[in-house]
């Protein structure tokens, strides 16, 4: 069990570190990006993941995402879905340490609180979450499964074409919950070695919900904002599974541990979001929408980071200046 723990928590490491430097990639290949932002041009542009291909930070992020995955499925066969889910959300805490750290970003009080509030959380389900295995399902199961990711696929085409402010974060939602369908088939599949997978349905529906989810997201980001595309996708890749697995694949804690879980889950889960939020409120364009504080300012930090990044790599910025040495820090 401290062996898929461990593996967990690499994977939100991986995880972290990766998105932080896929944002980068799609910023560097979206042809959505004008002088004053972008365009709000709908729909999911395949050929988005295509250009960041190109790019050695995105493939070297995919090789981390890769490596993440592996350690996900490792977790998804002896702990419950709740835990790794949450653990998993732990990645945005992750993300926020690791800009602080590399890019130099300025983290608030409430930020490192919020990360400190994630640790506990998950080290309380840690403490209390029971071991599991593979759980037998039915056909109607995998049936089921296959159903809702076509449903999320149709409906992720419909969320392409909606308003720019509504588009973001239901593009999120729709990728968080491709992403809790791939956890769901990788905790019921039977086993990893080939004849296995060959044989399992689950296997195949963790591929195209592992794509479809991909697509989505890079969507999420492409259309607006980093922070809420990212936390529409940790809240719904969260809960959803964890409901599933604890109502119908047998999911449980230790004894007379269950109030103990409940509160490390909403505890690392909430602040998660609330790390989503801080990180949020930090930037943006002047005269940016709502009468949140400071919004002016969380956007002018987050392309400060990018552009010490973009520095760093030796790209030019989303506006097409190059950096030069010695050129004046944002």
């Amino acid at each position: 069990m401290l062996v898929s723990l461990a593996a967990a928590l690499v994977a939100a490491l991986c995880y972290g570190l990766a998105a932080v430097m896929q944002a980068i990639a799609v910023r560097a290949s979206s042809r959505r990006l004008v002088p004053g932002g972008l365009d709000g041009s709908g729909g999911v542009d395949p050929g988005l993941v295509i250009r960041m291909l190109r790019q050695w930070l995105f493939a070297a992020s995919l090789a981390i995402d890769l490596f993440g995955f592996v350690c996900q499925l490792i977790a998804l066969r002896r702990l419950p879905l709740f835990e790794v889910q949450v653990i998993i959300a732990a990645n945005l805490a992750v993300t926020a340490v690791f800009a602080s750290w590399l890019m130099h970003t300025v983290l608030t009080a409430r930020e490192w609180l919020a990360v400190t509030a994630v640790v506990v959380g998950v080290g309380l389900l840690g403490s209390s979450s029971g071991s599991e295995g593979a759980a037998p399902v039915g056909a109607d199961f995998h049936l089921a499964l296959i159903a809702a990711l076509a449903a999320i696929a149709l409906a992720g085409v419909a969320a392409a074409r909606l308003p720019g402010g509504a588009r973001t974060p239901a593009l999120g939602a729709l990728a968080g919950l491709g992403y809790g369908t791939v956890a769901v088939c990788a905790r019921i599949l039977p086993g990893f070695t080939p004849h296995e997978l060959v044989r399992s349905p689950a296997a195949y529906t963790l591929v195209a919900a592992g794509v479809i989810s991909f697509m989505l997201y890079a969507a999420a980001l492409d259309s607006g904002s980093v922070t809420v595309a990212t936390a529409s996708v940790i809240l719904v890749e969260t809960i959803p599974p964890a409901i599933v697995g604890v109502l119908l694949l047998g999911d449980t804690t230790r004894p007379g541990m269950a109030g103990l879980a409940a509160a490390g889950f909403v505890l690392a889960l909430v602040s998660a979001i609330a790390l989503a939020r801080f990180g949020e409120a930090g930037g943006g364009h002047g005269g940016g929408h709502g009468g949140g504080r400071g919004g002016a300012d969380s956007a002018g930090a987050a392309a400060r980071a990018e552009h010490r990044v973009a520095r760093a790599v030796g790209r030019p910025d989303e506006l097409g200046h190059d950096w030069q040495p010695g050129a004046q820090r944002g």
